[in-house]
């Protein structure tokens, strides 16, 4: 097919779905990929894009998947790795299992799915890998240390990977969002370990969320947009954007409280000591 093509993972619901729709209308080739594609029926019926099955935490699947893309499309232009889950409990609440499943879809998965992408845009001499990360990869949140680390994880990841790639022509971002309670992604939040520990361990917890959620309401995310986020990925995707990406008020908020643009500035002064000139 001609036109860009991209391969978004996660595109059952919330973001990646939005994501696919707006590439789609852009005129875009998509491979909207998510774990159970039997069930999908909107983006199926659309031109230009193809439904597979990725399970970020199953090899062969990304493998299978990534083989359709390019053999549907020629070329993968753009990755965007929206797969991810949610998680809420203290650090003490948290079992073993709890944090390697976190790890395993979050940054494990996400490396896996890059990996398999990478060699094809290197052989390209272009690309562009978008990572979906969070606000919670840009300040730590009381409550959701699991869910924040894997974030941390996310970011520096892409930071690191967006030194690998530039001399190869490859650019990598992430794109953080803030809290957008109008997708599914809330609703598919893992809180049950919250109820665990003991009286006292439990009304900390509940105590600690509860003031960060109503924080939230009050800067917008019961009724923000997630379009907003679909629309910044391909953003990041066509045009000249920052390695770093927040986007939603609260993002944006703490992004500048942080020192905002300064990061990228940042960047592009310990760049000599990272890269050879090309």
């Amino acid at each position: 097919m001609a036109g860009k093509s991209v391969l978004i993972t996660g595109c059952s619901t919330g973001i990646g779905r939005l994501s696919a729709l707006t590439f789609q209308k852009q005129g875009w080739n998509v491979m909207a990929t998510m774990r159970s594609p039997e069930r999908e029926t909107e983006l199926t019926g659309l031109d230009s894009v193809v439904v597979a099955r990725l399970d970020v935490t199953d090899p062969e699947s990304i493998t299978a998947a990534v083989d359709t893309a390019i053999r549907e499309f020629g070329e993968i232009d753009v990755l965007v790795n929206n797969a991810g889950r949610g998680g809420r409990a203290l650090l003490e609440q948290t079992s073993d299992e709890k944090i390697r499943s976190m790890f395993e879809t979050n940054v494990f998965g996400l490396m896996r799915v890059t990996r398999a992408v990478l060699p094809h845009m290197r052989r390209q001499g272009r690309g562009c890998v978008i990572n979906v990360t969070s606000m919670a990869g840009l300040l730590g949140l009381a409550a959701e240390s699991n869910y924040c680390a894997a974030k941390y994880a996310a970011e520096g990841f892409t930071e690191s990977l967006s030194w690998e790639c530039k001399p190869l022509g490859i650019l990598v971002k992430s794109v953080a969002p803030g809290v957008y309670r109008q997708t599914a992604f809330p609703s598919n939040v893992d809180d049950e370990e919250m109820s665990l520990g003991g009286e006292a361990l439990v009304a900390h917890a509940a105590r600690l969320r509860a003031h960060f959620s109503a924080g939230a309401s009050r800067q917008g995310g019961d009724t923000a947009d997630p379009q907003e986020v679909a629309d910044k990925i391909f953003e990041c995707a066509t045009t000249d954007t920052p390695v770093r990406n927040p986007v939603g008020r609260d993002a944006q908020m703490i992004m500048g409280m942080m020192g905002g643009p300064d990061r990228q500035e940042f960047l592009d002064q310990v760049e000599p000591l990272l890269i050879p000139p090309s």
